[in-house]
């Protein structure tokens, strides 16, 4: 498991405050940050729910998510730091299944924040690695709309 700023144990999770333009201040150490980075491996193994996504080629992948994650409403900014973190993932790949998991995903890794938002957007990726193309059906995606204190999480894993 890794993060960034340092995860702090003894609150089970960060004190920080967040400003209207995005900036993060870490309690903990007193800096600045753009986000929060957390990687954690589940208890147990998911049985992602892949029974609709999209079927892309690998080369396309950074197309399709500009695409789609601004549909979801995800910022350019976002969308960017969200392409070049997983396109060097999924671009080798002869095809990904994508999906993008809501409920399950939300169900596994409660979020609690203080005050509470007044909207969240948590997008998460699950991708499957496919030689060969296959027929899914297309998962409809919902567009997000940002209220005040808005706040974002992005992420992802690979299906196993």
């Amino acid at each position: 498991m890794a993060d960034y700023p340092d995860y702090d144990s003894k609150l089970n999770g960060w004190e920080v405050t967040a400003y209207p333009d995005g900036k993060i201040i870490n309690h903990l150490d007193n800096q600045e940050y753009n986000y929060l980075f957390w990687e954690g491996e589940p208890k147990q193994k998911i049985d992602w729910d892949l029974s609709k996504g999209f079927i892309v080629k690998g080369e396309d992948t950074k197309q399709f998510l500009q695409q789609k994650l601004s549909q979801i409403g995800l910022t350019p900014k976002e969308y960017n730091e969200f392409i070049v973190y997983w396109y060097p993932v999924l671009q080798h790949n002869a095809y990904n299944l994508i999906h993008f998991a809501d409920k399950q995903y939300t169900d596994i890794a409660p979020l609690t924040i203080s005050p509470q938002p007044d909207a969240i957007l948590r997008v998460f990726m699950v991708y499957k690695p496919l030689e060969d193309m296959i027929n899914i059906e297309e998962q409809k995606l919902k567009t997000f709309e940002r209220k005040s204190f808005t706040v974002v999480e992005w992420g992802g894993t690979k299906a196993e």
